[in-house]
Protein backbone atom coordinates (compact mmCIF):
# COMPACT_ATOMS: atom_id res chain seq x y z
CA UNK A 1 0.00 0.00 0.00
CA UNK A 2 1.26 3.47 -0.89
CA UNK A 3 0.61 6.83 0.74
CA UNK A 4 1.78 10.43 0.34
CA UNK A 5 4.14 11.75 2.99
CA UNK A 6 6.90 14.20 3.80
CA UNK A 7 10.42 12.76 3.82
CA UNK A 8 13.93 14.11 4.43
CA UNK A 9 17.08 12.57 2.94
CA UNK A 10 19.45 15.11 4.49
CA UNK A 11 19.42 17.45 7.49
CA UNK A 12 18.96 21.15 6.83
CA UNK A 13 16.45 23.95 6.41
CA UNK A 14 12.87 23.70 5.13
CA UNK A 15 14.21 23.05 1.63
CA UNK A 16 15.07 19.44 2.59
CA UNK A 17 11.36 18.61 3.08
CA UNK A 18 10.08 16.51 0.17
CA UNK A 19 6.44 15.60 -0.54
CA UNK A 20 6.46 12.17 -2.14
CA UNK A 21 4.79 8.76 -2.42
CA UNK A 22 6.04 6.12 0.02
CA UNK A 23 5.32 2.46 0.73
CA UNK A 24 3.27 1.74 3.85
CA UNK A 25 4.56 -1.40 5.62
CA UNK A 26 2.36 -4.32 6.64
CA UNK A 27 0.77 -4.00 10.08
CA UNK A 28 2.59 -5.52 13.04
CA UNK A 29 0.57 -7.48 15.62
CA UNK A 30 0.43 -4.53 18.06
CA UNK A 31 -0.19 -1.77 15.51
CA UNK A 32 -3.13 0.11 14.04
CA UNK A 33 -3.27 1.83 10.66
CA UNK A 34 -4.54 5.40 10.86
CA UNK A 35 -5.89 7.56 8.05
CA UNK A 36 -4.92 11.05 9.14
CA UNK A 37 -7.49 13.84 9.15
CA UNK A 38 -5.35 16.55 10.80
CA UNK A 39 -1.64 16.75 11.65
CA UNK A 40 -0.07 18.89 14.34
CA UNK A 41 2.96 21.09 13.62
CA UNK A 42 5.42 21.49 16.50
CA UNK A 43 8.77 23.16 17.01
CA UNK A 44 10.36 19.82 17.81
CA UNK A 45 9.75 18.90 14.15
CA UNK A 46 12.32 21.52 13.15
CA UNK A 47 14.86 19.94 15.54
CA UNK A 48 14.40 16.58 13.79
CA UNK A 49 14.66 18.23 10.36
CA UNK A 50 17.82 20.19 11.21
CA UNK A 51 19.59 17.27 12.87
CA UNK A 52 19.61 18.83 16.34
CA UNK A 53 17.79 15.65 17.38
CA UNK A 54 19.43 13.11 15.02
CA UNK A 55 17.54 10.29 13.29
CA UNK A 56 18.42 7.57 10.82
CA UNK A 57 17.98 8.97 7.30
CA UNK A 58 15.94 8.95 5.17
CA UNK A 59 13.19 9.70 7.66
CA UNK A 60 9.68 10.99 8.11
CA UNK A 61 8.74 13.93 10.30
CA UNK A 62 5.95 14.86 12.65
CA UNK A 63 5.06 13.73 16.16
CA UNK A 64 1.31 14.31 16.42
CA UNK A 65 -1.86 13.63 14.41
CA UNK A 66 -5.52 12.68 14.59
CA UNK A 67 -7.36 10.31 12.30
CA UNK A 68 -9.53 7.24 11.80
CA UNK A 69 -8.43 3.68 12.58
CA UNK A 70 -8.58 1.74 9.27
CA UNK A 71 -7.15 -1.59 10.40
CA UNK A 72 -5.68 -3.24 13.50
CA UNK A 73 -3.18 -6.00 14.20
CA UNK A 74 -4.17 -9.30 15.79
CA UNK A 75 -3.06 -8.35 19.32
CA UNK A 76 -4.78 -4.96 19.47
CA UNK A 77 -7.51 -4.44 22.09
CA UNK A 78 -7.12 -0.75 22.99
CA UNK A 79 -8.81 0.60 19.83
CA UNK A 80 -11.08 -0.72 17.08
CA UNK A 81 -11.64 0.00 13.39
CA UNK A 82 -13.59 3.22 12.96
CA UNK A 83 -12.38 4.89 16.16
CA UNK A 84 -11.33 8.52 15.97
CA UNK A 85 -7.91 8.63 17.61
CA UNK A 86 -5.04 10.97 18.35
CA UNK A 87 -1.42 10.25 19.22
CA UNK A 88 1.99 11.69 19.85
CA UNK A 89 5.34 9.93 19.91
CA UNK A 90 8.17 8.37 17.97
CA UNK A 91 9.19 7.45 15.42
CA UNK A 92 8.33 10.75 13.73
CA UNK A 93 6.08 10.10 10.72
CA UNK A 94 2.81 11.94 11.25
CA UNK A 95 3.47 14.13 8.17
CA UNK A 96 1.64 11.59 6.01
CA UNK A 97 -1.79 10.66 4.76
CA UNK A 98 -1.65 7.27 6.51
CA UNK A 99 0.70 5.50 8.90
CA UNK A 100 1.02 2.50 11.21
CA UNK A 101 1.45 3.17 14.94
CA UNK A 102 1.62 1.35 18.27
CA UNK A 103 -2.05 0.91 19.21
CA UNK A 104 -1.37 1.22 22.95
CA UNK A 105 -0.16 4.78 22.34
CA UNK A 106 -3.42 5.80 20.63
CA UNK A 107 -6.10 7.70 22.54
CA UNK A 108 -9.75 7.72 21.48
CA UNK A 109 -10.94 11.28 20.89
CA UNK A 110 -14.00 12.26 23.01
CA UNK A 111 -17.18 13.12 21.12
CA UNK A 112 -16.99 16.80 22.15
CA UNK A 113 -13.51 17.22 20.62
CA UNK A 114 -13.05 17.65 16.86
CA UNK A 115 -10.18 15.99 14.99
CA UNK A 116 -8.54 19.34 14.21
CA UNK A 117 -8.70 20.34 17.86
CA UNK A 118 -7.18 17.04 18.97
CA UNK A 119 -4.32 17.29 16.45
CA UNK A 120 -3.68 20.91 17.36
CA UNK A 121 -3.56 20.38 21.10
CA UNK A 122 -2.41 16.85 21.92
CA UNK A 123 1.40 17.15 22.02
CA UNK A 124 1.30 20.78 23.13
CA UNK A 125 -1.39 20.07 25.72
CA UNK A 126 0.43 17.06 27.15
CA UNK A 127 3.58 19.18 27.25
CA UNK A 128 1.71 21.81 29.29
CA UNK A 129 0.46 18.97 31.51
CA UNK A 130 3.90 17.61 32.36
CA UNK A 131 5.25 21.14 32.86
CA UNK A 132 2.51 22.37 35.18
CA UNK A 133 1.49 19.12 36.87
CA UNK A 134 4.69 17.07 37.02
CA UNK A 135 7.90 19.08 36.53
CA UNK A 136 6.79 21.78 38.96
CA UNK A 137 3.32 21.32 40.40
CA UNK A 138 1.76 24.75 40.14
CA UNK A 139 -0.27 25.83 43.16
CA UNK A 140 -2.67 28.68 43.71
CA UNK A 141 -0.72 31.86 44.43
CA UNK A 142 2.44 30.83 42.57
CA UNK A 143 4.24 33.33 40.35
CA UNK A 144 5.38 31.65 37.13
CA UNK A 145 7.40 32.93 34.17
CA UNK A 146 6.60 31.42 30.78
CA UNK A 147 8.58 32.02 27.60
CA UNK A 148 6.87 31.98 24.15
CA UNK A 149 3.58 32.68 25.88
CA UNK A 150 1.79 33.26 22.56
CA UNK A 151 3.01 30.00 21.00
CA UNK A 152 1.23 26.67 20.81
CA UNK A 153 2.35 25.35 24.20
CA UNK A 154 2.35 28.85 25.67
CA UNK A 155 -1.31 29.65 25.07
CA UNK A 156 -2.39 26.33 26.57
CA UNK A 157 -0.04 26.65 29.54
CA UNK A 158 -1.19 30.23 30.21
CA UNK A 159 -4.82 29.16 30.44
CA UNK A 160 -4.05 26.05 32.48
CA UNK A 161 -1.77 27.85 34.95
CA UNK A 162 -4.37 30.58 35.39
CA UNK A 163 -7.00 27.89 36.08
CA UNK A 164 -4.69 26.50 38.78
CA UNK A 165 -4.58 29.91 40.44
CA UNK A 166 -1.13 31.07 39.39
CA UNK A 167 -0.02 34.55 38.43
CA UNK A 168 1.35 34.14 34.92
CA UNK A 169 4.10 36.39 33.56
CA UNK A 170 4.53 35.76 29.84
CA UNK A 171 7.48 36.56 27.58
CA UNK A 172 6.64 37.39 23.94
CA UNK A 173 8.40 39.05 21.02
CA UNK A 174 5.97 41.82 20.03
CA UNK A 175 2.86 43.77 21.02
CA UNK A 176 0.50 41.68 18.89
CA UNK A 177 1.61 38.52 20.65
CA UNK A 178 1.36 40.33 23.97
CA UNK A 179 -2.33 40.99 23.36
CA UNK A 180 -2.89 37.36 22.41
CA UNK A 181 -1.12 36.06 25.52
CA UNK A 182 -3.06 38.44 27.76
CA UNK A 183 -6.34 37.30 26.27
CA UNK A 184 -5.37 33.71 27.14
CA UNK A 185 -4.57 34.17 30.81
CA UNK A 186 -1.29 36.08 31.15
CA UNK A 187 -1.44 38.58 33.97
CA UNK A 188 1.71 40.45 32.95
CA UNK A 189 3.81 40.62 29.79
CA UNK A 190 7.54 41.09 29.26
CA UNK A 191 8.87 41.71 25.75
CA UNK A 192 11.81 39.50 24.81
CA UNK A 193 14.09 42.49 24.10
CA UNK A 194 13.64 43.84 27.64
CA UNK A 195 15.84 43.00 30.62
CA UNK A 196 13.80 40.00 31.73
CA UNK A 197 15.22 39.44 35.26
CA UNK A 198 14.93 43.15 35.99
CA UNK A 199 11.29 43.24 34.87
CA UNK A 200 10.51 40.06 36.83
CA UNK A 201 11.89 41.64 40.00
CA UNK A 202 9.81 44.77 39.35
CA UNK A 203 6.66 42.66 39.02
CA UNK A 204 7.36 40.51 42.10
CA UNK A 205 8.55 43.11 44.63
CA UNK A 206 12.19 42.04 44.08
CA UNK A 207 11.42 38.44 45.06
CA UNK A 208 11.46 36.57 41.73
CA UNK A 209 9.25 33.74 40.51
CA UNK A 210 8.97 30.22 41.85
CA UNK A 211 9.34 28.57 38.46
CA UNK A 212 10.48 29.48 34.95
CA UNK A 213 9.29 27.45 31.96
CA UNK A 214 11.92 28.12 29.29
CA UNK A 215 11.56 26.76 25.75
CA UNK A 216 14.19 29.08 24.26
CA UNK A 217 17.33 27.39 25.57
CA UNK A 218 20.82 28.81 25.18
CA UNK A 219 20.01 32.52 24.83
CA UNK A 220 17.78 32.77 27.90
CA UNK A 221 19.29 30.25 30.32
CA UNK A 222 21.01 32.68 32.68
CA UNK A 223 18.23 35.24 32.41
CA UNK A 224 15.89 32.49 33.55
CA UNK A 225 18.11 31.63 36.52
CA UNK A 226 18.31 35.30 37.46
CA UNK A 227 14.49 35.54 37.44
CA UNK A 228 14.01 32.87 40.13
CA UNK A 229 13.51 33.38 43.83
CA UNK A 230 15.63 31.33 46.28
CA UNK A 231 15.05 27.58 45.84
CA UNK A 232 13.21 28.27 42.56
CA UNK A 233 13.06 25.78 39.71
CA UNK A 234 14.06 26.33 36.09
CA UNK A 235 12.27 23.92 33.78
CA UNK A 236 14.14 24.06 30.48
CA UNK A 237 12.16 22.18 27.85
CA UNK A 238 13.13 23.52 24.44
CA UNK A 239 16.02 24.70 22.28
CA UNK A 240 14.61 27.42 20.02
CA UNK A 241 17.93 29.30 20.24
CA UNK A 242 20.04 26.15 20.49
CA UNK A 243 20.89 23.75 23.32
CA UNK A 244 22.02 25.12 26.66
CA UNK A 245 25.81 25.22 27.02
CA UNK A 246 27.49 23.31 29.87
CA UNK A 247 27.50 25.32 33.11
CA UNK A 248 29.05 25.04 36.56
CA UNK A 249 26.70 23.85 39.33
CA UNK A 250 28.10 26.74 41.40
CA UNK A 251 25.92 29.02 39.26
CA UNK A 252 22.92 27.52 41.08
CA UNK A 253 24.48 27.91 44.50
CA UNK A 254 25.37 31.58 44.14
CA UNK A 255 21.78 32.34 43.12
CA UNK A 256 20.42 30.94 46.39
CA UNK A 257 20.18 27.19 45.91
CA UNK A 258 18.26 26.91 42.64
CA UNK A 259 17.13 23.78 40.81
CA UNK A 260 17.25 22.97 37.08
CA UNK A 261 15.39 20.15 35.35
CA UNK A 262 15.27 19.08 31.71
CA UNK A 263 12.18 16.84 31.36
CA UNK A 264 10.75 15.19 28.24
CA UNK A 265 7.17 14.14 27.65
CA UNK A 266 7.96 10.51 26.83
CA UNK A 267 9.10 9.83 30.39
CA UNK A 268 5.70 10.84 31.75
CA UNK A 269 3.46 8.88 29.36
CA UNK A 270 5.48 5.72 28.68
CA UNK A 271 2.83 3.63 30.46
CA UNK A 272 -0.65 3.58 28.90
CA UNK A 273 -2.37 4.33 32.21
CA UNK A 274 -0.35 7.56 32.54
CA UNK A 275 -1.07 8.51 28.93
CA UNK A 276 -4.80 8.02 29.47
CA UNK A 277 -4.74 9.93 32.77
CA UNK A 278 -2.99 12.90 31.18
CA UNK A 279 -5.23 12.83 28.09
CA UNK A 280 -8.40 12.74 30.19
CA UNK A 281 -7.29 15.73 32.25
CA UNK A 282 -6.45 17.67 29.11
CA UNK A 283 -9.64 16.83 27.24
CA UNK A 284 -11.79 17.58 30.29
CA UNK A 285 -10.37 21.10 30.46
CA UNK A 286 -10.95 21.60 26.74
CA UNK A 287 -14.51 20.20 26.87
CA UNK A 288 -15.40 22.42 29.85
CA UNK A 289 -14.06 25.55 28.13
CA UNK A 290 -11.21 26.15 30.57
CA UNK A 291 -8.71 25.71 27.73
CA UNK A 292 -9.66 27.25 24.40
CA UNK A 293 -7.79 26.10 21.32
CA UNK A 294 -6.45 28.67 18.87
CA UNK A 295 -5.82 27.07 15.46
CA UNK A 296 -4.42 30.15 13.76
CA UNK A 297 -2.73 28.54 10.73
CA UNK A 298 -3.68 25.69 8.38
CA UNK A 299 -1.51 24.41 5.52
CA UNK A 300 -2.00 21.57 3.03
CA UNK A 301 0.46 18.75 3.75
CA UNK A 302 2.22 19.43 0.45
CA UNK A 303 3.00 22.97 1.69
CA UNK A 304 4.88 21.83 4.80
CA UNK A 305 8.00 23.72 3.71
CA UNK A 306 6.14 27.03 4.00
CA UNK A 307 4.71 25.98 7.37
CA UNK A 308 8.25 25.40 8.68
CA UNK A 309 9.47 28.71 7.27
CA UNK A 310 6.64 30.59 8.99
CA UNK A 311 7.10 28.70 12.27
CA UNK A 312 10.83 29.40 12.50
CA UNK A 313 10.44 33.05 11.53
CA UNK A 314 7.94 33.53 14.39
CA UNK A 315 5.11 34.39 12.03
CA UNK A 316 2.79 31.85 13.64
CA UNK A 317 0.74 32.11 16.83
CA UNK A 318 -1.18 29.47 18.72
CA UNK A 319 -1.48 26.10 17.02
CA UNK A 320 -0.80 25.15 13.41
CA UNK A 321 -2.11 22.09 11.61
CA UNK A 322 -1.37 20.38 8.31
CA UNK A 323 -4.27 19.00 6.29
CA UNK A 324 -3.55 15.73 4.38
Amino acid sequence: MKTNAIRINNYGGPEVLEYCEVELPELEENEARIKHTAIGLNFIDTYHRSGLYPMDLPAGLGSEAAGIVEAIGNDVTSVKVGDRVVYTGRPPDSYSEKRNFDADQLVVIPDKIKDEQAAAIFLKGLTAWYLLRKSYKVQSGDDVLLYAAAGGVGLIACQWAKHLGARVIGVVSNDEKAMLAKSNGCDDIILSDENIPERVKELTDSIGVGVVYDSVGRDTFFSSLDSLKPHGILVTFGNASGPVDPFAPAELAKRHSLYVTRPILADFISERENLVEASNELFDLVSSGVIKISINQRYPLKDTRQAHIDLESRKTTGSTILIP
